[in-house]
Order: C-alpha cells, then sequence, then structure tokens
C-alpha cells in the first residue's frame, strides 16, 4: 500500500511555487515567443553552455564549433549554439557584471524549465551545465600572468545572491564567517557571500592541469577591487589582508566580476557551474599581461575538449 506523507508548510509552499502561473510581468516573452533580454526561444539553447563577457569572444568560441545552428543578438547578450565533436553547445555572453548574470541565469533557467505556453514550471527539471571563460587579476605573486585558473569557490563581494531565499541552504557560512573576521569587514560593506563550483564539473576540468584557488567577484573594477586613482578606499589595506587569509586548505587567488551569481544561481536552480580565468594582471607583482588572447584560444580550446568527452 503505498504511503500518503502530508504536506508541510514548506512542502506545501513549493508546490504551490511549481504550480502557479507566472505573470507576464514577471517572465517577459518577447513576440516572437523568444526571452526578453536573450531572444532565444525554448529548443535554442544547448544544455553545454560556455558563458563569456565579451561579446566579441562569442565569435571566437563558435570558431571552433564543427557547425553553426542559430546566432542571435541582443544588446550586449550574443548568443550563438552549434556542435563540437558531435556535441551540441551554447555559447552566452553575458556582459560585464553579476546584474547581468541575474539576468542571463535566470532567462537560461526559463528557457529549459518554463513552459512557455502555460507560464508554469515544468514537471521535470533539466539541468544545465554551465563554464564560464573569462580574464582576471591574481592576488597571489605565485600565479603569473598568462596562467589559467579554475575556480573551487567563489567569494561575492556583489550580495546578489542575499536577495534569494536559501541562500544560506548552498554557501559555505563557516568559510564566510571566517572571512568576515579575518579582514574586519566593514559593516556598511554588503554580506559576502561563498558558494563551490560544480564538483562534476570540476573532475571534467581537473585534467587541464589549471591552477585552482578561491575568486572573488567584486561589484566594480576599481575601488571594490582595491584600486585607487583619485578616490580613496575605506580599507586600503583589503587586498593585503584578503591575499593573506586561508581558510583550512583555501586561499583567496583572483578578482573578477561574474562567477559569485553564476555560482549561487546555479546552486539554487539546480545547475552545474565552473569557471576558468585566465590571468591577465598580476597584482602583488603589479605585472600585466602584454598579450593574452593566444592564452584565451588555449584555454577555449581545452574547456570545449574536456565538455565534449
Amino acid at each position: 500500500m503505498k504511503k500518503i506523507i502530508p504536506f508541510d508548510g514548506k512542502i506545501k509552499h513549493a508546490f504551490k511555487e511549481m504550480t502557479k502561473r507566472i505573470e507576464e510581468s514577471e517572465l517577459i516573452i518577447n513576440n516572437d515567443g523568444s526571452v526578453f533580454h536573450l531572444h532565444l526561444k525554448p529548443g535554442e539553447l544547448a544544455e553545454n553552455i560556455i558563458l563569456v563577457g565579451d561579446p566579441d569572444r562569442v565569435k571566437v568560441v563558435a570558431s571552433y564549433f564543427d557547425e553553426i545552428e542559430l546566432e542571435k543578438r541582443n544588446r550586449e547578450f550574443v548568443s550563438t549554439t552549434g556542435k563540437y565533436k558531435g556535441k551540441r553547445f551554447s555559447v552566452v555572453a553575458t556582459g560585464i557584471g553579476t546584474d547581468n548574470i541575474d539576468i542571463v541565469m535566470n532567462e537560461l533557467d526559463a528557457l529549459v524549465n518554463v513552459d512557455f505556453e502555460t507560464r508554469q514550471v515544468k514537471d521535470q527539471l533539466t539541468t544545465l551545465n554551465l563554464v564560464r571563460i573569462g580574464t582576471s587579476g591574481s592576488l597571489q605573486k605565485d600565479l603569473p600572468v598568462d596562467s589559467c585558473l579554475l575556480s573551487e569557490k567563489a567569494i561575492g563581494f556583489d550580495g546578489l545572491l542575499n536577495f534569494y531565499a536559501n541562500r544560506d541552504t548552498v554557501s559555505d557560512i563557516a568559510f564566510e564567517n571566517d572571512f568576515k573576521t579575518a579582514v574586519n569587514w566593514n559593516e556598511k560593506l554588503t554580506s559576502p557571500y561563498v558558494v563551490d563550483a560544480s564538483s562534476e564539473l570540476l573532475d571534467k576540468l581537473s585534467n587541464n592541469n589549471f591552477n585552482t584557488g578561491v575568486t572573488i567577484s567584486a561589484p566594480g573594477f576599481y575601488g571594490p577591487q582595491g584600486r585607487i586613482i583619485r578616490l580613496g578606499l575605506v580599507d586600503s589595506d583589503i587586498n593585503e589582508k584578503i591575499s593573506n587569509f586561508i581558510y583550512e586548505n583555501f586561499r583567496i587567488t583572483n578578482y573578477e566580476m561574474e562567477c559569485s551569481a553564476i555560482y549561487g544561481l546555479s546552486k539554487l536552480l539546480g545547475h552545474r557551474a565552473a569557471t576558468v580565468c585566465a590571468i591577465i594582471a598580476n597584482r602583488k607583482a603589479g605585472e600585466y599581461s602584454k598579450d593574452y588572447k593566444p592564452v584565451i584560444k588555449t584555454l577555449i580550446k581545452k574547456v570545449l575538449d574536456s565538455l565534449a568527452e
């Protein structure tokens, strides 16, 4: 006899959220049936997705594809879907910043997990594999320019994940607390969050012998990453404290501007995510790459090969 388990409050709420109709104002669908910002339609997105910040980098990634299925563009959101070694891939440009990642991640998820006709969440959910290929600045002297780094964890200085329910369930709370204590985190700043990369994608990408570490996603390029031009900082020693911080066997290795939101939203939505960045600047040594584009091309090929296996 089948056992019937009564709904508790949380299950009832989750069931209601899954079955209710999503209003037009909440998920905007264009007249052609495409999602509002990305201009992609259901079925046009592959389950293996390369995310890049620079719209021009979409062509670089797609140049490795054996065939091109479609190309879409709206503002900085550029997308191409095709095949590489027989496997279907999409490459999507997000633009800069975690605010753009909020748009991209929610719309990518909607494309595979929301029925655009009924405006309801599907009964069977799809898990996407998302790998960001980007550029970054090193906070450790032994991570030279033109090397590549695979982000095992991401720290969000942006605060995006704090707007979403259940953020603590996908976050490393102990790491967060130790970090805030160690650097004497300013209470006027948004509370940082820490999220792990997908263990499955880390395994796939680990055969490339990338450097590994913890990546900070900052909400800006200058002050939020400790750069001083004309404006002073509330904590002029922040980068020194960050570089010296160690939690268990993890050290903070680099700055960029998207990884934390990708990791956090992926975990909450049930997707897999990882980030690999070319180190184009070493903040400790004051060095900048003379030409990082060949490094990016090699990195793209390595990531595609790892995901195509």
